[in-house]
């Protein structure tokens, strides 16, 4: 246990006793309890595997390479459509954990190994993500714009697409690429 953790499952919650138990069952895999993003953060020679947090309706288990787990238990929950790696195993109740509580362990050895392994997930490409008609015809119109895009980084590049893709109606995904073109050209990313 790592006291810089503990202040997460004192604190008043709904999961408090989910989260203490989840702790429980983790630890005793042998992993190294850290504070990441507020939340407890179990890791393998230094690389994140799992992390605990809670929603409203939920809490989970994160697993960050989760996408390369078997999952014979069918219990792995992709968050997004937009999420690649990450998966969860969700519960509702304390009952929940103590009834999976082979079938988690069994997951947690396995993300593990892969951490051990070494293992990547494949990300798609930017190439792949959608491009709103919006936003390609300014790039289409501009070539200073363009330039700049292709000049972030990827990771850039996606959450734009991701943004701009989100809008359901043409005006809102105009008004967003417009909104952000100024941003694009000083080579920042949406939320820099």
């Amino acid at each position: 246990m790592n006291s810089k953790v503990n202040f997460f499952f004192e604190k008043e919650s709904k999961w408090q006793k989910e989260y203490k138990a989840l702790r429980s069952l983790i630890l005793d895999c042998g992993m190294v309890e850290e504070l990441k993003w507020g939340k407890p953060c179990y890791t393998e020679n230094g690389n994140n595997v799992v992390l605990i947090h809670g929603f409203k309706e939920y809490c989970a288990l994160l697993f960050h390479k989760g996408a390369l787990l078997k999952d014979p238990e069918n219990v792995l929950v992709q968050q997004t459509e937009n999420v690649q790696s990450a998966r969860q195993i969700r519960f509702s109740s304390l009952q929940e954990i103590i009834d999976l509580e082979a079938t988690i362990k069994a997951y947690v050895y396995e993300a593990i190994e892969v951490e051990k392994a070494g293992l990547e997930v494949e990300m798609k490409k930017t190439a792949e993500f959608n491009m709103p008609d919006e936003f390609a015809e300014k790039l289409n119109a501009d070539a200073n714009l363009k330039e700049a895009f292709e000049h972030l980084t990827p990771g850039r590049q996606r959450g734009y697409l991701l943004y701009f893709s989100q809008a359901k109606q043409s005006k809102t995904r105009a008004a967003r690429v417009e909104k952000y073109i100024p941003v694009i050209m000083e080579g920042k990313g949406l939320n820099d």
